[in-house]
């Protein structure tokens, strides 16, 4: 088996993406929700899928804890099936490297979700900028450069940790948890984010997800 990677031929399909975006009546993009813990970008996620689905879109979210359960999953969860060797080598932990490996992952799948027309919702602290725009060149590599919309779910951090809807933020203060953004490592805000919401506010997570629909609406993505 051939280790080039000049071998590995892009093979353009017999159904375009113009077919099926035209089939579904909408643009498919990627809607990226990052923010701290706790931040709401979750329940905002769901809140937007709901009313996109309410709609007749076609939609499909990505979760981090659910992504965590098979794609990206951790060594632990690896390891009965596989064996040890395999699960060292693809598990994915929560360092630096294991974070950027699972978004790329994580954006390699959303940008072929959305080359199939569908509006793809995701929910992930995603910490780091690079890890992010690397995401964004992804998706916009396959197909506009409008494809991405990075919403950031700016909530504080005392806010997010007065919540602690796991119990995280209280196992990182105790040390139990490494590497865990806010507390033990950073968290690089988007500097330029398509959507800025305001975590916090009085507005419901409904108001918020009608925000971002408002925002696709407006720029032609729902047709």
């Amino acid at each position: 088996m051939t280790t080039d990677p000049g071998d590995i031929v892009w093979h353009d399909h017999s159904v375009s993406r113009e077919s099926r975006e035209a089939r579904l009546g909408q643009r498919g993009v990627v809607v990226w929700l990052t923010g701290l813990s706790g931040c709401g970008k979750s329940t905002i996620a769901n809140a937007l899928d709901r009313q996109l689905n309410e709609q007749g879109r076609a939609t499909m979210l990505l979760d981090g804890d659910n992504i965590r359960h098979g794609l990206c999953a951790p060594p632990a969860a690896l390891v009965q099936e596989h064996g040890q060797e395999f699960a060292d080598r693809f598990g994915l932990g929560f360092g630096a490297t294991d974070r950027e490996e699972n978004i790329r992952r994580i954006g390699s799948v959303a940008s072929l979700m959305a080359s199939a027309g569908l509006i793809t919702l995701t929910a992930f602290v995603s910490p780091y900028r690079a890890d992010r725009d690397r995401v964004r060149g992804i998706v916009t590599a396959a197909g506009r450069d409008t494809d991405f919309v990075e919403v950031f779910v700016d909530t504080p951090l005392e806010i997010c940790e007065s919540r602690d809807p796991k119990g995280l933020y209280k196992k990182a203060r105790a040390g139990e948890i490494k590497h865990f953004t806010g507390i033990s490592d950073p968290y690089e805000a988007p500097r330029e984010p398509e959507i800025h919401l305001r975590g916090g506010d009085d507005r419901t997570p409904d108001q918020q997800a009608a925000e971002i629909r408002q925002w696709l609406a407006e720029r032609g993505v729902l047709g």
